[in-house]
């Protein structure tokens, strides 16, 4: 049921009474400069309040929750608005400062949509579930998905008291989103995931502590590529709702300085107050003011710091397409002359992409491609359905070399050495590697691994690297002259995605001339120094990676395969692929 309501300061007073003494336990009192903004003035046009409930979430079952969509006077429908989201309600005084900024000028035409986190009832009186952690601190994508999927939708199904139709800019530079307490790091971790939808962030007295992983924002921020997003922090020295969960202060100090040494467009308010709102909504005005300036002028990704992006990056280089219907290729192998082959799980085909850029068909095969590997002479070998070793010339004419197998997957070595990762039928067992020379023989050189799922070869050779699926390990070995494997080591741990459910998620690997392993993972690519480390995270616009190799003519392209497409994009590092020469990389020490 629509209810059409004038919010002034008594109300709102009422509500953020209501609101903060269920998030705060230090309150200050103190007191910061005050900002015309904050209060109603005559002849400035008031917006629209509109209040409405949710209670029909697939992402949340069972939950419901108030929201309130804040309409200025001066949006028309013709021009679809500027967005902002704020968790927890209507906070800072965001309605009156609106008002005024926008009949000012100092921000866009911009709708407010302020969500409460969900609660599951039993009834109209007695809550069975409080859903506020569980939505805001977790650091997935549900949130985002609730969000873009449900929450907004149903927004632009409503209209005003007037019957004008509520339409919401798609841009991510249009967006903005808020919160305080929970409500900061689900704001954050919104743009952080999904910087496509949204660009300019407001963080108060934020969680970055160990309540869901959030005190793991600082290392995340400093490996990854830096993303367009605009960041305003605010906290205060007495912020310590729970220390039991870390100091809150020092995370969001940790923060800023993480965004900036990043490259981020950062800026902060550290006060003297408590867990409360009392300085974010004094500074508010001044907030939106900073996120919203030079609109509509693009927010843009920054330089970082991060020394190891800065080697095998190319500047102005990002990532671009060349095959757009691509939602279901499963795997990349690059062959000798850097073309790139790809198969199609739901066609049964092997396509090849050029140094040039054209996509062709290769070759049909029976089953599904769950691996690809090129030889040094430019064959390519493909486990079939899991089940067979195919091997194709370069006109495409297949010969089976292997059958009756339970693989994953496959790896050829400059010597012409096939390793496999896979089942052995007698014991049910997914943890085995085998190893398959030239003349066919099968042996078995390790088992007892956590499923494994990808295979690399250092850039000397001298190393094989095996990704587990349910680790966060890749495991290394040192190669042997007749191609048995030796000193089993843990090597490289991985950072994991946060909506994994324990699943890694590495299908693929590939190393660099630098001797770095490049890991596709649900976080994007992971780069990890000779030395086991992850230095470096480059997200793709699709989200999680499931097939990586280097390719074209100078093998300077990472290629991936991402979000229904393959992507590709030049670096300043080359390739080595496992069918080439040894390449011996000038060693980083111990350090």
């Amino acid at each position: 049921m629509l209810m059409t309501k004038r919010l002034g300061s008594l109300v709102l007073s009422l509500f953020l009474l209501h609101l903060y003494p269920c998030m705060a336990q230090d309150i200050s009192n103190a007191s910061y400069p005050f900002d015309p903004a904050s209060q109603q003035h005559p002849g400035v046009p008031k917006g629209e309040v509109l209040q409405f409930t949710f209670d029909h979430s697939s992402i949340y079952p069972g939950t419901r929750r108030k929201y309130w969509i804040y309409v200025p006077a001066q949006y028309k429908p013709e021009q679809p608005a500027c967005l902002f989201v704020c968790m927890d309600g209507i906070q800072f005084n965001a309605t009156t400062v609106f008002d005024n900024l926008i009949h000012d000028k100092e921000m866009p035409v911009t709708i407010g949509v302020f969500i409460e986190s969900g609660v599951v009832m039993k009834d109209d009186t007695t809550v069975l579930r409080y859903n506020r952690s569980n939505e805001f601190d977790d650091m997935s994508d549900r949130f985002d998905r609730f969000l873009l999927d449900e929450l907004l939708p149903d927004v632009e199904s409503r209209k005003t008291s007037d019957g004008r139709p509520i339409r919401l800019s798609g841009k991510a530079n249009d967006r903005a989103i808020a919160g305080a307490s929970s409500g900061a790091i689900c704001a954050f971790t919104a743009a952080w995931l999904r910087p496509d939808a949204f660009s300019r962030v407001f963080s108060a007295i934020g969680t970055y502590v160990g309540m869901r992983g959030g005190d793991a924002y600082p290392v995340l921020i400093r490996k990854t590529e830096p993303k367009p997003i605009r960041i305003f922090l605010q906290d205060g020295a007495k912020d310590s709702w729970n220390p039991l969960f870390g100091n809150w202060y020092l995370n969001n100090q940790s923060m800023e300085a993480a965004l900036s040494f990043a490259g981020y467009e950062v800026n902060h308010a550290w006060g003297q107050g408590g867990h409360d709102g009392v300085q974010a909504t004094a500074i508010f005005p001044d907030v939106m003011r900073w996120l919203w300036k030079g609109w509509p002028s693009p927010v843009k990704a920054g330089l970082s710091g991060n020394d190891f992006l800065k080697k095998i990056l190319v500047p102005g280089e990002t990532w671009t397409s060349v095959a757009t219907d691509a939602r279901a290729a499963t795997c990349l192998a690059a062959a000798p002359g850097g073309d790139i082959f790809f198969s199609d799980s739901l066609h049964h085909e092997i396509y090849k992409i050029s140094s040039g850029g054209k996509t062709n068909l290769f070759a049909p095969i029976n089953g599904r491609g769950v691996s690809l590997a090129c030889d040094p002479d430019g064959a390519l070998y493909v486990l079939d359905d899991g089940k067979e070793m195919v091997r194709y010339d370069v006109k495409g004419k297949g010969a089976v070399l292997q059958k009756k197998l339970q693989a994953s997957s496959l790896l050829v070595s400059g010597n012409h050495n096939v390793y496999i990762t896979g089942r052995d039928q007698r014991y049910n067992d997914d943890g085995r590697l085998w190893l398959i020379r030239r003349d066919g023989t099968k042996t078995l050189v390790d088992e007892n691994l956590d499923h494994p799922e990808a295979l690399a070869l250092s850039s000397d050779q001298s190393a094989l690297f095996v990704a587990e699926k349910y680790s966060h390990w890749i495991e290394s070995y040192i190669v042997q002259p007749d191609g048995t494997l030796r000193f089993r080591q843990r090597w490289c741990w991985l950072h994991a995605p946060e909506n994994s459910s324990g699943e890694m998620g590495t299908l693929s690997m590939c190393v660099d001339d630098q001797g770095n392993l490049y890991v596709a993972t649900g976080m994007g690519i992971q780069v990890c120094d000779q030395n086991g480390r992850v230095r470096a995270i480059l997200p793709l616009p699709g989200g999680p990676v499931s097939g990586l190799c280097f390719g074209g003519e100078h093998f300077d392209t990472l290629f991936a395969i991402c979000g229904g497409q393959i992507f590709r994009r030049r670096l300043n590092v080359h390739g080595v692929p496992a069918w080439g020469r040894p390449v011996h990389p000038a060693s980083i020490g111990a350090g």
